[in-house]
């Protein structure tokens, strides 16, 4: 069964009507004449098939049905008053949502700094928040699910047809075992490090990055002895503590801080004769978004981090 359709303004005269309980003072402050607020009363009725006014000569009350309808008709009124204004203030990017992937290593400081900050500065703008590795983020891009993503990459290799902010540049240094000698020394000997087994993320999640790692081998003549992958910095830091391997993780990451695990740089030349200056990887962290035509509450976001960032 359909239920009929019924205009705002016979609304607006049913709560007149109601709040008064005159027809006369109902209709004055419409800035009507009676006879029409009395029709419109009657039509609203026959619709809806109730009596919501019991009237007499002397008096005007609400029905029980009337009395129920009361609020749910001032909520209606109001949320039809406020329509304009956030039709508005969305235009605007002042209200919506951000759906927002982010890498491990951006969750250590940015993201929970720029989420305190960004709901300070656009309360109506609900960030939406998933942890995500960069094939993972790719694919969420391709079906539509994510807004926009915080991801690594190796300097100058940013994932291509998207667009780009730049959010920060960083080294890539080692996370040793606590007890293990390389972690005596400040900068531990290159070529020590390179043969060590390594643990490192799989190439498929991060290509630049595992390239630009690699590359060092290559750079030192050497071919690296992989104990173990893993997808998940964390992960990584913990099969270091456990004395699976080095590894070779963002400068970031040394914020999580592991029993049994240290942090160091390692010096930049190879071995051999001249020993010859390598390399050592660098990373780099963007905000990425889908090329072309930007939803107003995520410009409203890429706006707000570039001014976090100075971009």
């Amino acid at each position: 069964m359909n239920e009929p359709a019924i205009d705002l303004r016979t609304w607006r005269q049913f709560l007149a009507v109601a709040e008064e309980l005159h027809f006369g003072r109902a209709a004055q402050r419409l800035a009507m004449t009676q006879p029409p607020v009395t029709q419109a009363i009657a039509r609203l009725e026959g619709a809806l098939g109730v009596r919501l006014f019991d009237r007499t000569r002397r008096r005007v009350a609400l029905t029980p049905a009337g009395e129920a309808l009361v609020p749910e008709v001032r909520a209606l009124l109001a949320q039809a008053q406020a329509l304009p204004a956030r039709a508005r203030a969305a235009a605007e990017g002042e209200v919506g949502r951000v759906r927002l992937a982010f890498v491990s290593t951006a969750g250590f400081e940015q993201v929970p700094a720029w989420v305190r900050a960004f709901r300070a500065h656009s309360p109506g703008v609900a960030l939406e928040l998933v942890e995500a590795t960069g094939d993972v983020q790719l694919a969420a891009f391709t079906r539509g699910e994510i807004d926009a993503g915080l991801m690594l990459h190796a300097p100058g290799a940013a994932p291509p047809g998207l667009a780009r902010l730049a959010v920060a540049s960083e080294p890539m240094v080692l996370a040793l075992p606590a007890q293990h000698p390389l972690a005596k020394a400040e900068r531990p000997v290159l070529a020590k490090v390179l043969a060590e087994p390594l643990v490192i993320f799989p190439r498929r999640i991060v290509p630049s990055l595992h390239d630009a790692v690699m590359a060092v081998y290559q750079a030192a003549g050497r071919v690296p002895r992989i104990a173990q992958e893993a997808i998940q910095m964390q992960t990584i830091v913990n099969l270091v503590a456990g004395g699976i391997g080095v590894a070779w993780v963002p400068a970031s990451v040394t914020q999580f801080r592991r029993a049994g695990v240290v942090y160091r740089g390692a010096e930049a030349l190879a071995a051999g004769p001249g020993r010859q200056r390598v390399a050592l990887p660098q990373c780099d962290t963007s905000l990425v978004w889908a090329a072309g035509a930007v939803p107003p509450a995520l410009a409203r976001f890429v706006a707000f981090v570039r001014a976090q960032v100075g971009g």
